[in-house]
């Protein structure tokens, strides 16, 4: 079974975001209080695997959930095999993959800080479709 590991926001973007005991999902806008949240476009949450900051460990950084500015930390699922416009429960929230990595158009604080960054190669993007609250510890599946 899949998980979150961790929830994390933060006020500003591109900043390292800070864990949260629970986050609120919000159709058609993102999570609320999260600086990347908006009605406006399709990156409304952002996900990475807890494999890919492993990965990262193991190259001598020290990060954790949060440090590469992703909203949704998982746990056992290959995020990056998800097409786009695969449907994902996370906890009680739906949401719709609607993008796979991105673009990296300057060395953000995120990268200067942990001396590299993984979210554009192996992080994911959600539209939410359905909100609720969310919380490590909740399931995360394929619809």
């Amino acid at each position: 079974m899949a998980t979150v590991v961790a929830v994390s926001v933060s006020a500003k973007k591109g900043m390292r975001k800070k864990n949260v005991e629970s986050a609120e999902f919000l159709a058609d806008f993102g999570i609320e209080g999260d600086a990347h949240a908006s009605s406006e476009w399709h990156r409304q949450v952002s996900l990475l695997a807890i494999e890919s900051i492993e990965k990262m460990r193991k190259a001598g950084l020290d990060v954790n959930p949060g440090d590469f500015a992703e909203n949704i930390t998982t746990e056992g699922i290959d995020l990056l095999k998800l097409p786009i416009g695969t449907k994902i429960r996370i906890g009680p929230a739906l949401g719709e993959v609607s993008q796979i990595g991105k673009e990296c158009h300057s060395r953000c604080a995120i990268y200067y800080q942990a001396g590299d960054c993984v979210m554009p190669k192996e992080g994911i993007f959600i539209k939410v479709l359905q909100g609720g609250v969310v919380k490590p510890g909740d399931e995360v599946r394929v619809i």
